[in-house]
């Protein structure tokens, strides 16, 4: 049994027929007008989200927690476009539709009718707004059962709205907390004195302080976001994809706690200067590299489960 990667490989390697839209030519003119009815559609809600979507997109551009964002639509789109063609019929589902315009209507409304929201919570809004009434087109033009057969890169969109300050600052405490503690429990298992106070670690000449530009949200947010694309990409099994993805918090604080680690361990024996060296503060993506390679040999694990029970079944 091929995999869903394998599957892509196939449709991108032997021609469009086997796309997610298939040949153009091959379809029927009801499902042609239907796909030019998306398309318009989809059109039409840009036209009118443009001023939320060049916010994001400046945004993006300009902040790097949130600068996956513009690979979002490119990631679902080209999902879509290698998934492999099926036999469905194109209707309309009314009650999906309705049930996820709603959803839509309600973040718009809220975004024009709250005050004292943030620019990022009323752009949070926005794009909640703006990803439900494109799925809720979806459904009108092509119908509940195609939209399900596609429910991962649709549902992927959701990345496209950004995290509410309050998912951001609970998120950045909960990670420099934790951070701290794994970083102090590293320090003692490699027997560097230290005294740890909350977020502060005390070692020999000199005091690190875990703030919050520590937290490691930005890796964090796209380790998880690689996890969730990587495990419906190489995995079949659901139990073994929430496996992957339950992996990136421990992966993401352990990562934290050896950064620190390293700064701190590079201040005591060189010297109290290293901590404003350039480790500290453009070394993340290494960091983030190194985080990759415990993900990548527990995929190659889980992969190698899956392809058992595969063969066997």
């Amino acid at each position: 049994m091929k995999s869903k990667a394998e599957e892509a490989v196939t449709s991108s390697v032997f021609g469009r027929r086997t796309g997610a839209w298939g040949t153009w030519r091959d379809l029927e003119r009801s499902q042609r007008l239907r796909i030019i009815g998306l398309t318009g559609g989809a059109g039409l809600l840009t036209l009118f989200f443009v001023q939320p979507l060049a916010r994001i997109l400046g945004l993006a551009l300009q902040d790097d927690l949130r600068s996956y964002i513009v690979l979002v639509p490119v990631i679902s789109g080209y999902l879509l476009y290698v998934q492999p063609s099926k036999d469905i019929a194109y209707r309309t589902s009314v009650g999906a539709a309705i049930l996820v315009s709603a959803i839509g209507i309600a973040a718009l409304g809220a975004a024009i009718g709250l005050e004292g929201l943030s620019a990022n919570d009323n752009l949070s809004l926005m794009m909640l707004a703006y990803v439900s009434f494109i799925v809720a087109t979806g459904f009108v033009c092509l119908g509940s059962e195609w939209m399900r057969a596609a429910a991962f890169p649709v549902a992927f969109l959701i990345f496209m709205v950004p995290l509410p300050d309050a998912a951001v600052n609970w998120l950045e405490l909960a990670l420099v907390a934790a951070s701290a503690d794994a970083a102090a429990w590293m320090f003692r298992v490699t027997g560097t004195p230290m005294f740890q106070e909350g977020t502060i670690l005390t070692l020999p000449n000199i005091v690190l302080e875990v703030a919050r530009e520590c937290s490691g949200i930005r890796s964090t947010i796209v380790l998880f976001i690689t996890s969730v694309l990587a495990s419906n990409l190489f995995l079949q099994s659901t139990s073994r994809r929430i496996a992957l993805v339950a992996l990136v918090i421990p992966l993401a604080i352990a990562r934290n706690g050896f950064r620190i680690l390293v700064i701190g361990l590079l201040c005591v024996y060189i010297g109290p200067h290293m901590s404003d060296s350039a480790i500290h503060h453009r070394g993340g993506p290494i960091f983030f590299a190194l985080s990759l390679i415990p993900l990548s040999l527990f995929l190659f694990w889980l992969r190698r489960h899956d392809k058992r029970v595969d063969a066997r079944t």
